[in-house]
């Protein structure tokens, strides 16, 4: 597995791979991988001829009382899990590589509508940084195809709907998300929970198993579910920060003719925010 953190470097490399006529997929991440992010990796092999890793902390998607500098970073670690893997090529840029001219001089991309609510509504600028930042990754290694995890789903719209609204030749892969034995859906955060705090946190996904549950029986009642899932959490030592139902592709709140649902839920264990999400259709 090559490592480069240079773009000339990476670039030489695109180049060399795309004379040979070979296929790019790439999977941006912020390092600490657990199982979700090699399930992406795998998913990228399966799809291609040669597969890139970024691993980058992103400042511009981080709020001012966010947990940028104490944020997981454990490099050695994930390098050699995706030299196991077999990954092609590493991206390891620094922030003066990704933002030369300092997050203040930046330009960004914004994608209106759909980044508000949910996280973007609870994270004021969340989503800029994230379109930014992937964007400027897109334009360094342009890639065929790039995978994303729909643990993340507002996230994953997002990014369809930049590829989409500016004509990017990329094809955009949503990848199921990974969980622990217990239902947690895996994610970095998880680190700063302790034995007993998984064990309460599984109740995230049981309360959205309930909820399926409820909808697939014909129950339009989504604010009545809403409202009881959030108090299901309450009781169970969580601290709800959004639990809605919505239309899956818009997010926009689910009416009684959509067929094509997502529910989305954050809480707060403590001081970790966990996010997580189900999709179905209803028939």
């Amino acid at each position: 597995m090559q490592s480069v953190s240079e773009i000339k470097s990476l670039r030489s490399q695109i180049k060399a791979w795309r004379a040979q006529g070979l296929s790019v997929a790439f999977v941006p991440t912020m390092g600490n991988l657990h199982h979700g992010h090699f399930s992406l990796v795998e998913k990228a092999k399966n799809l291609a001829d040669k597969v890139v890793v970024s691993i980058f902390v992103n400042p511009m998607q981080f709020g001012a009382s966010e947990d940028l500098d104490s944020y997981p970073r454990t490099l050695n670690e994930d390098k050699q899990g995706l030299a196991e893997l077999g990954t092609d090529l590493v991206f390891t840029p620094n922030v003066e590589t990704i933002y030369p001219n300092g997050l203040a001089a930046q330009s960004y991309v914004d994608v209106p509508q759909i980044s508000l609510g949910y996280c973007g509504g609870k994270r004021p600028g969340h989503f800029k940084g994230v379109a930014t930042v992937v964007t400027k990754l897109f334009n360094m290694v342009q890639p065929d195809i790039a995978c994303f995890g729909e643990k993340d789903y507002q996230q994953l719209q997002v990014i369809k709907t930049m590829v989409r609204d500016l004509s990017m030749p990329i094809e955009i892969v949503g990848v199921p998300t990974k969980r622990e034995a217990n239902g947690l859906a895996m994610s970095s955060r998880n680190g700063y929970l302790s034995a007993k705090e998984k064990e309460t946190a599984k109740v995230l996904f049981q309360v959205l198993n309930s909820a399926v549950k409820a909808l697939q029986t014909g129950d339009k009642g989504f604010d009545a579910i809403e409202q009881q899932a959030k108090q299901t959490l309450v009781k169970s030592g969580l601290k709800p920060d959004y639990f809605n139902i919505a239309e899956a592709v818009t997010l926009k709140p689910a009416c009684n003719n959509d067929q094509h649902l997502v529910i989305l839920t954050a809480a707060y264990l403590g001081q970790v925010r966990l996010i997580d999400n189900m999709q179905l259709t209803l028939r």
